[in-house]
């Protein structure tokens, strides 16, 4: 009954809001398409895949850029896994994610090859085994090594590539539709997308109609997730939530206020992190990652340029906040530590500052394509190996942000505690 209230809701909100504004909608989407492209240029660390296959999808192109961080994936990225691959890491996720890259470029997957142990394979061959070893540990264990969300990629990244996902890989995705709860927003919209590109392939699977309630699932659960601000779980999840919605046949319509949420965060700069741009630029350009599958690189437009931007001086403020950071341990020892810190500053800024007084607190930082996360505090890891990570929050509110991100503009408690998952 609710999501039927929520479907209506939906359609009225949309209907309040024709698409009159398409012109200011198209400026909007070319801004944000600059943006990524611009990012390009200002990126640390490795090439981002989940940016090039954004951009890839666009309606708009700047071949050369594109063609350039191309190479860099064929180089920097790759390398890293191979690196990994060598090293026995699961690196499923990432070699989805390149994969689907790759892919958008219309680049000849099977061209592409990783060395171990002295035996050279293809990435989707590698792919496929990344595959095998997540699906042996839920056998084992009732989860993946990674987690879902990165199981959902290496389906979605087989089945687009066009290589038959097994059954018996689909069907352990279904039951973890069908049985676990508090799964991330963004896994189901991932695993809505995985699913439905294995039906429309046609693959086997153990049981069409079990495919079936799954998606019917998934998608309940994600227009269930909609708050009344039109976000689907949040300002970060709705632009994937929106694209699985569309995947799995939901009309425009369904997805207006979601649209318009999207529209309003852009607008707004929230999509500042160029991760959550590559997800929402396809959303409002009312494209999934499934059209991945059927891209021809073809008589594309090759008309964005990037205008000259003017220096920007950042003048730290004067205006100081206090900040006290809590960190809970897995034992569940509290220990707070005072700071005062510029309003306006970044989270990451306020660590390093506190770090800096030289009072007991000590962090290390690990990369991320959504940008550096928290591996270490006082000592004490929170590692993807473990279940564990480092969960924040301000004033008992989770963020939704990371640590490069989330801006402090007022005094405040932030509370990181090492949580299992």
């Amino acid at each position: 009954m609710h999501s039927l209230i929520f479907i209506t809701a939906l359609i009225g909100f949309a209907s309040c809001k024709p698409c009159a504004n398409e012109a200011s909608n198209n400026e909007l989407i070319l801004s944000l398409n600059k943006d990524l492209l611009r990012s390009l240029e200002n990126q640390g660390g490795l090439p981002n895949p989940s940016m090039h296959l954004a951009l890839r999808l666009s309606k708009h192109h700047n071949l050369a850029k594109e063609s350039e961080h191309l190479t860099k994936l064929k180089t920097h990225l790759h390398n890293d896994i191979q690196s990994s691959l060598s090293n026995s890491q699961p690196v499923v996720g990432i070699m989805a994610l390149y994969t689907l890259a790759l892919k958008s470029s219309c680049f000849n997957l099977h061209t592409v090859t990783f060395t171990v142990r002295e035996r050279t394979e293809t990435l989707l061959v590698h792919l496929k085994k990344q595959m095998d070893r997540e699906k042996d540990h839920i056998a084992y264990t009732q989860r993946p090594l990674t987690n879902y969300y990165q199981y959902s990629l290496g389906v979605l990244a087989l089945c687009v590539s066009g290589i038959r996902v097994h059954n018996h890989i689909s069907h352990k995705l279904i039951k973890a539709v069908e049985h676990l709860e508090g799964i991330h927003i963004d896994s189901y919209a991932m695993a809505g997308m995985a699913l439905q590109c294995v039906k429309d392939d046609g693959s086997h699977v153990h049981n069409p109609a079990e495919l079936d309630t799954a998606l019917s699932s998934i998608k309940l659960k994600l227009l269930a997730a909609g708050r009344a601000d039109g976000h689907i779980g949040n300002e970060f999840s709705t632009g994937l939530a929106v694209q699985a919605l569309l995947a799995m046949g939901s009309p425009v319509s369904e997805c207006g206020a979601a649209m318009e949420a999207m529209r309003t965060d852009a607008r707004n700069n929230t999509y500042h992190n160029p991760m959550a741009i590559s997800q929402t630029l396809p959303a409002l350009q009312r494209k999934t990652y499934l059209h991945v599958k059927t891209k021809e690189c073809l008589n594309e437009d090759d008309t964005l340029v990037l205008e000259p931007l003017e220096p920007v001086t950042v003048i730290q403020s004067n205006i100081k906040v206090s900040v006290t950071v809590e960190v809970v341990s897995v034992s569940g020892v509290v220990t707070a530590f005072p700071v005062e810190i510029p309003t306006d500053s970044s989270l990451l800024q306020a660590l390093e500052l506190l770090q800096e007084k030289s009072i007991g607190f000590t962090f290390k930082l690990e990369s991320s394509l959504w940008g550096p996360y928290l591996s270490e505090v006082n000592g004490e890891q929170a590692r993807q190996s473990d279940r564990r990570y480092w969960h924040l929050s301000s004033d008992g509110t989770a963020l939704t942000e990371g640590i490069k991100d989330f801006k402090i503009v007022g005094a405040q408690k932030i509370t990181i505690k090492n949580t299992i998952y």
